[in-house]
């Protein structure tokens, strides 16, 4: 079922204050927000004149972006705005992003990621594909654990992992909503459940280090296996299960809650129903990074500070992008916790053991499944 949303209405509203001459011109148009009338003060948040001069020689910056395309646009968007730099990107998920620059090896066609799980991003820093840079706004971190330890990655969001369901569909099957992670095993699921592809999805790499964690390796493997008899679909990007369940093509889904939040606030989908695991939620880091031998280097450096400060990150709410942000002096999206989702509230997630083991991991999971069948979307 699908309500008027919040942003809809705001968005109607503008209409009609348009039309009564009441909105002054020069917008940027999607993607464009309050944030974009910057002060000379705020540059000096994000980086110093001299970078940015060299940042602006460069003249040109291409992103590969794994959030959602709103949020991806919206900060590209301002980003070009705040510093004349032409900034084009392209939206790909986390794995097909550290397969692109792994086949490219050292000659990447962009210069920076954006967003998306760090478990690929730590696949490529292991391979010697992400630039080593230390930011000067890593200063602004609220932890040390939101960064890589190789200084080739900084978080910028914290999203929570769960389970998300059509209301209706279950109460139409006289269902309970599976309240943690061995509810998702039981037959009476079959069929129901969506997740993502491991190859391709960071949010599915997540979902097998969280099981692995849980559970240890051979008995998370067999979880994952038992699991696979109830999947009905594998989707590309870790938010397709999401995006399927207020229109009851997905009963139930796995993915990040923020995902959900969107889904009910700004799609005004109020038949979806979220699920924080009862054993503890795993968490992502979203962050940031230069690629290896990208073509403008000093435009990247002074993206990665813009991404470390609120000019960029408090562009998410504003954007259907709900995540919990790591930057010390952003403003959280208070709509998370209206929902239940708790930052602290999760499991100890060990991200040196993701970042040592998540390929090898992968690869013993698509082992179990002989392969994978026709129900893993690589399209």
């Amino acid at each position: 079922m699908r309500n008027l949303t919040r942003r809809n209405f705001f968005e109607a509203a503008a209409v009609g204050a348009a039309a009564l001459g009441m909105v002054g011109c020069g917008g940027s148009g999607s993607g464009s927000s309050s944030s974009s009338s910057t002060s000379s003060n705020n540059l000096d948040r994000i980086a110093s004149q001299d970078m940015i001069d060299a940042g602006k020689n460069d003249g040109e910056l291409v992103v590969y972006g794994s959030c959602e395309e709103e949020y991806l646009a919206a900060v590209t968007s301002h980003f070009e705005e705040l510093f004349g730099i032409k900034t084009s990107y392209q939206r790909l998920s986390t794995g097909e992003v550290e397969a692109k620059i792994e086949e490219e090896n050292g000659n990447p066609s962009a210069d920076v990621w954006f967003g998306g799980t760090t478990d690929p991003y730590n696949v490529a820093s292991g391979k010697g594909l992400l630039e080593v840079y230390k930011a000067n706004n890593a200063s602004h971190l609220i932890d040390d654990k939101f960064k890589s330890t190789n200084d080739d990655w900084y978080g910028i969001y914290k999203g929570i992992l769960g389970f998300m369901y059509n209301k209706d569909e279950l109460d139409r099957l006289k269902l309970d909503p599976p309240q943690d992670y061995p509810d998702l095993l039981d037959p009476k699921y079959q069929g129901l459940i969506w997740s993502s592809n491991y190859n391709t999805s960071g949010t599915a790499k997540l979902i097998i280090n969280t099981v692995i964690q849980k559970y240890g390796h051979d008995d998370g493997i067999q979880y994952l296996v038992n699991l696979d008899k109830n999947i009905a679909q594998y989707t590309k990007s870790g938010s397709g299960p999401s995006k399927s369940i207020g229109i009851g093509e997905c009963t139930i889904g796995l993915g990040m809650l923020h995902d959900g939040i969107y889904q009910i606030v700004d799609q005004g989908y109020d038949n979806v129903g979220l699920v924080i695991p009862s054993s503890g939620a795993s968490y992502e880091v979203g962050a940031t990074a230069i690629f290896k031998g990208c073509k403008h280097e000093d435009a990247a450096k002074l993206w990665v500070e813009y991404a470390l400060s609120p000019e960029c990150v408090d562009l998410g709410q504003e954007n259907g992008s709900y995540q919990f942000l790591v930057i010390d002096d952003a403003t959280q999206p208070e709509i998370a916790t209206e929902y239940g989702l708790d930052p602290d509230n999760v499991m100890d997630y060990n991200f040196e053991d993701a970042k040592e083991h998540t390929e090898q991991y992968v690869a013993d999971v698509m082992n179990a499944l002989g392969g994978g069948d026709d129900r893993f979307k690589t399209e």
